[in-house]
């Protein structure tokens, strides 16, 4: 049984380094290539997919819908969660990373991106920025939307996504891909490696590289390739 993550092609926040967290941003040029070409190194390794999952998110969305064309397999069943968003990067949410380091601290500031536990600057429920506020988490408990997360917040709201559907898939012998984000990606990694707290923080997701897992019967996992290079379209 085959997983296959990418993380979303670059962003407008990306490429102005800003914390984007759940803002629905899009794809930059270059992020659209990156999906397409991340589509076309999985056709070059005839991998084909029986189900598909993204966040809400449209950077990670229309990666994948680039990705699925470039596959030729933009039939495939797509399931669409938050709980594969991006970490929620609270009140720090639009604000230019190098210039928050120079206003509130570069070590504070570091603690808050980088470490497993700490939290950002909290959304308060009445900023418009809230998830409460967004109509595609009408839904949800609103006891569960974040206003802000740590990596391990993060981990724990990933975690019943593959609990409850990715893995059950895998199990049935089924491909699975699932196009994400950084932070949410290395949640995931962080479980199916058995990456420690104190690892983790080394661990990056670059943009657009396919990372294929291979698993036992018993989800054990048996392989591990990342498709890096660029195939250009």
């Amino acid at each position: 049984m085959r997983l296959v993550v990418v993380r979303h092609g670059e962003s407008d926040y990306n490429k102005s380094n800003l914390f984007s967290g759940w803002e629905d941003v899009e794809l930059t040029a270059k992020g659209i290539e990156e999906a397409k070409n991340a589509g076309l190194r999985l056709a070059e390794q005839h991998i084909t997919f029986d189900y598909a999952f993204t966040s809400v998110l449209k950077r990670s969305i229309k990666s994948l819908n680039y990705i699925l064309e470039a596959m030729d397999q933009e039939w495939l069943p797509v399931h669409k969660t938050w709980r594969l968003n991006e970490r929620s990067y609270g009140a720090l949410q639009r604000l230019n990373k190098a210039e928050t380091a120079e206003q509130r601290g570069k070590e504070l500031v570091s603690r808050w991106r980088k470490s497993y536990d700490a939290l950002p600057p909290m959304l308060d429920e009445s900023d418009p920025r809230h998830p409460i506020h967004d109509l595609r988490y009408k839904h949800i408990d609103r006891r569960l939307l974040p206003g802000g997360e740590s990596l391990k917040t993060t981990f724990d709201r990933v975690l019943p996504c593959w609990a409850d559907q990715i893995a059950p898939l895998l199990l049935e012998e089924k491909n699975v891909l699932v196009v994400s984000h950084r932070n949410t990606l290395r949640a995931l990694v962080k479980f199916l490696e058995n990456i420690s707290d104190e690892d983790i923080i080394h661990v990056d997701v670059p943009t657009g590289v396919p990372v294929v897992y291979e698993f036992d019967r018993n989800l054990n996992i048996l392989s591990k390739q990342e498709l890096a290079g660029q195939k250009m379209t």
